[in-house]
């Protein structure tokens, strides 16, 4: 620790003992953790600052490598993880973020029904759900509990949910369905834009919910739609995507390639579509949980491994019951 705005250290003589079986060993004292180099102390004082700052500028202000603290942060972490029993998982939630701008991607595990996050794996896809499907044997569980598993519509997701999780119910959340449609809708008001049959303002008249739309925009939405009925059906199709079963028929006859291709897609998943209408279980979650991550990507701003950025993720958004240092009285 410093004190007085000085650098300070203790200094102790710890008693060493050879053992015939296990040779030369220090003797455990009451005020460091074996291999640590800091005192608990320390410890708990590193833990309390990683809360509200990043590690780079935790490492300035302790006047310490960065790598130690990251020590000291990766030990708090891995200890409580291990503790985790995951035998009462049932349905997860699996998405992706970013490890770094334009670098590889991150696929987050969370348990649907506790909020809590529970895995990070480099890329996304089939190995980011092998390497899940492994993981949970070591914190007491079996690929075979998992009931169902939300995530978006990623061939490589779809591919290692079948082969790691064969008795889960895939989930496809309904959210990236609406964007689809509403680029389809893009698609087709373009076609007009390159004709320049479309007056100013039409964009954002097309686009969205009719009832978050301003009443002039309402006005040009239905002149546009009146004018030109390829437009009306984008127009119609898209509001009335919800009604799944007379909806994909309807697609097929519009004429409009951009709704014939999206029919094709849905109706390639329509199972898992289906299956979330029915339990209505979303990734919203995992995108607060994503907003974590980002904040932990601040904290380990600079990092060198996935390793640091794992920590700093369990950390902000794990739920762990970390441990501090329990202080010699």
């Amino acid at each position: 620790m410093n004190f007085w705005q000085y650098r300070t250290e203790w200094l102790a003589r710890v008693p060493r003992i050879d053992c015939p079986e296990h040779g030369v060993r220090l003797v455990e004292v009451p005020w460091a953790r074996a291999g640590s180099g800091f005192t608990l102390m320390r410890e708990a004082v590193i833990l309390m600052l990683s809360r509200e700052m990043s590690v780079s500028a935790m490492a300035e202000m302790l006047k310490e490598q960065d790598t130690r603290l990251w020590r000291v942060l990766g030990h708090s972490v891995e200890k409580p993880y291990r503790r985790e029993d995951w035998g009462e998982v049932k349905k997860i939630l699996v998405d992706e973020t970013r490890s770094k701008r334009g670098h590889r991607s991150v696929t987050v595990v969370t348990d649907a029904e506790s909020r809590k996050l529970l895995f990070l794996a480099e890329g996304r896809g089939k190995e980011a759900l092998e390497a899940f499907a492994k993981e949970m044997k070591e914190q007491n569980a079996d690929p075979g509990q998992i009931e169902a598993i939300c995530m978006d519509m990623s061939p490589s997701y779809i591919s290692g949910a079948r082969e790691f999780f064969p008795k889960a119910e895939r989930i496809f959340d309904h959210f990236p369905v609406m964007p689809m449609a509403g680029e389809a809708v893009d698609q087709v008001r373009k076609e007009f834009g390159r004709q320049g049959l479309l007056p100013k303002g039409s964009l954002w008249a097309l686009r969205g919910n009719e009832w978050t739309r301003s009443e002039e925009q309402k006005g040009l939405r239905s002149s546009l739609c009146a004018a030109d009925p390829r437009l009306g059906r984008a127009i119609g199709l898209r509001e009335a995507l919800q009604e799944l079963r007379w909806w994909l028929p309807w697609a097929d006859r519009s004429r409009l390639a951009p709704f014939r291709r999206l029919s094709k897609t849905i109706k390639e998943h329509l199972g898992g579509i289906i299956a979330f209408l029915q339990s209505r279980i979303t990734n919203g979650t995992i995108e607060a949980i994503n907003g974590l991550i980002q904040l932990a990507k601040r904290m380990a701003r600079g990092f060198r491994s996935f390793r640091y950025l794992r920590i700093a993720a369990f950390l902000k958004a794990g739920k762990l019951r970390l441990d501090l240092p329990a202080l010699p009285t």
